[in-house]
């Protein structure tokens, strides 16, 4: 008389490979995760210094006050943030208007704006 085994289930190499594929799919998920995250920092802190900078213009706009050609730095803190920026003053071929680009760094070596921006003043004298 013959006995029959039923063999059900899986094998060792079975279980091990599927747990190997099922790492190397949970090692990319966390790796995308870690990139998206880095990104949305970088988004965020691109967004304050867009503020800031926008802030800064403004408040020399608003000041009306004619500003001398020349360069300015100083810090602006945004959402807890500190930010770096420099402001180049410069002339225009109409002797009422000058020139102001700002740049925003978040770090002290300045060797990459995170934004830059770039707007006019008036002279109040000439109004």
């Amino acid at each position: 008389m013959k006995i029959k085994i039923r063999t059900t289930g899986f094998t060792l190499i079975e279980v091990l490979v599927a747990l190997a594929i099922l790492g190397i799919a949970l090692s990319a998920v966390l790796r995308a995760s870690v990139v998206t995250t880095d990104q949305a920092q970088a988004i965020k802190l691109k967004l304050l210094a867009q503020w800031s900078a926008e802030n800064l213009l403004a408040e020399q706009i608003a000041r009306k006050h004619w500003p001398d050609p020349g360069i300015q730095t100083g810090n602006s803190e945004q959402a807890g943030i500190t930010l770096q920026w420099e402001q180049t003053t410069t002339t225009t071929p109409n002797p009422d208007f000058r020139r102001i680009e700002i740049k925003i760094y978040a770090q002290p070596d300045h060797t990459y704006a995170l934004t830059q921006l770039v707007g006019f003043a008036t002279n109040p004298s000439a109004l």
